[in-house]
């Protein structure tokens, strides 16, 4: 039986900075050690290696993992994961012995795993005690709807350094040249190519202003004056619109809600940031 383990397990149980992989269950016990199983959820060892006993807690999180990927709860799992823990101690006191886990960066690895376990658990209680309702993620559902509004445009740009040069597109345009031709002299190599397209997208997608520019231009028109963005100057072409396709709210809630839930994280960090001494 194979046995996988995520990093966080790998974290709970480590107590070196690396890992052997993770080994095969034996048809036979290893020598020296017993054949009895993880006792799961009793808090006598699972086993003792060298005087030095293996908790039945961790060979629990070992066993829940397992179980959680879709492995069987048998007496071969317990088995396995027993085999496993006694193998890991034996090398962890190996390591030990020549002093590894006081060496750098052995003791930074350790205390980060620690870390990262303690934070875990600090934002699951923190999230339980500021849970997501249905009514947020349908409120927030519904606010990104009506931010997508009601059209999507289908726009082309030439991107130019100086505001001259922009002008100077412009120009040719009004004497009949052609947007795609003249969009091969566009600063976008990703674009300038297939005429400057850029596709279809929302007022709220596009960069800068190109928000406020893009909807007030009719079919088939370009902007008459340069657009500035961080990148330089466009000249701007409004190909087409159409109603979007937007999703219904069953098919996205979980995605909006897991939003919501970084949206809580990040402002307890903020806030922590906020009043902590930081030096």
């Amino acid at each position: 039986m194979h046995l996988k383990l995520s990093l966080l397990a790998a974290a709970l149980i480590a107590t070196a900075a690396s890992l052997p992989a993770v080994a095969q269950t034996s048809k036979k016990p290893a020598a020296g050690a017993a054949t009895s199983a993880p006792a799961i959820g009793s808090k006598a060892p699972v086993a003792t290696v060298n005087g030095n006993p293996i908790s039945a807690g961790m060979a629990e999180l070992l066993v829940n993992e397992q179980l959680a990927q879709g492995q069987q709860n048998t007496p071969e799992l317990r088995n396995a994961v027993r085999e496993e823990l006694i193998k890991r101690e034996l090398l962890a006191q190996e390591a030990r012995k020549r002093g590894l886990d006081k060496s750098e960066p052995v003791t930074s690895r350790i205390d980060l795993a620690r870390q990262s376990i303690l934070l875990g658990l600090y934002l699951d209680a923190y999230l339980k005690e500021h849970p997501i309702s249905d009514a947020e993620v349908r409120a927030e559902y519904d606010r990104q709807i009506a931010l997508a509004g009601d059209k999507e445009y289908k726009v082309r740009h030439i991107l130019v350094e100086k505001e001259e040069d922009a002008q100077a597109i412009i120009k040719k345009l009004a004497a009949g040249g052609k947007f795609e031709e003249l969009a091969k002299d566009s600063k976008d190599t990703g674009t300038k190519d297939n005429g400057g397209d850029l596709g279809w997208g929302r007022a709220v997608d596009y960069a800068n202003n190109f928000g406020n520019v893009v909807p007030s231009l009719e079919k088939g028109a370009y902007t008459k004056q340069p657009v500035k963005s961080n990148f330089g100057y466009h000249v701007l072409m409004l190909d087409d619109t159409r109603k979007p396709e937007l999703p219904e709210f069953a098919a996205v809630s979980d995605k909006v809600k897991q939003a919501l839930i970084q949206q809580t994280v990040q402002k307890r960090i903020a806030e922590l940031m906020s009043t902590a001494k930081i030096q």
